[in-house]
């Protein structure tokens, strides 16, 4: 009898959750939803992801990735957005952010595989490295520089701006210029 009881409140509790309006999200769903709303006064940077090289040799692109679906017509991914800053984030915290609450496909090989200490993004929205040729992968730069180290060691200041744009010639076609196999 005690044991019908307790399963009958069991059954009335797990109800009263249902009929009250509980809303059930995916960690997707989740992340969309409550992305960072920005008080005034915040420190904030702005992140962009493009793949304009793309567009200009597209004759080398993976031909299972020529559609609109992956490369965008205007070669923009993500526009400009202002991201919160909050301590010690890094180029690689605030991108893994844009692309959870923007809903776009991103993939990364941890610091602890990388023989540089750093993540490395292997590929973003379906473009991987080579994708588009042998010299195609993605590279960042902040605030107009391409910095000598991974993604995940750059810690950010308020106001920065940080670009991933994917690259087709190691980056010579996005402004990079590789000196003794660093980018200057």
């Amino acid at each position: 009898m005690k044991q019908d009881l307790l399963a009958l409140f069991a059954l009335i509790l797990l109800a009263a959750v249902l009929i009250s309006g509980t809303e059930v999200q995916s960690v997707d769903e989740y992340y969309r939803t409550h992305a960072d709303e920005i008080p005034p006064q915040s420190e904030t940077v702005t992140l962009s992801i493009r793949c304009d090289s793309v567009l200009r040799h597209y004759d080398q692109l993976d031909p299972a990735l020529r559609s609109p679906e992956f490369v965008p017509p205007d070669g923009v991914i993500l526009p400009p957005t202002r991201y919160l800053l909050r301590p010690g984030d890094t180029v690689f915290d605030i991108l893994q952010r844009a692309v959870r609450q923007n809903g776009i496909q991103m993939e990364f090989q941890g610091a602890e595989k990388s023989p540089f200490g750093s993540v490395y993004v292997q590929g973003i929205h379906w473009l991987y490295e080579f994708s588009c040729g042998p010299l195609s992968g993605w590279v960042y730069r902040v605030d107009g520089a391409f910095p000598h180290y991974g993604c995940s060691r750059y810690t950010l200041q308020n106001g920065q701006t940080i670009e991933w744009i994917y690259t087709c010639e190691l980056g010579q076609d996005v402004g990079a210029e590789w000196i003794g196999g660093q980018p200057s």
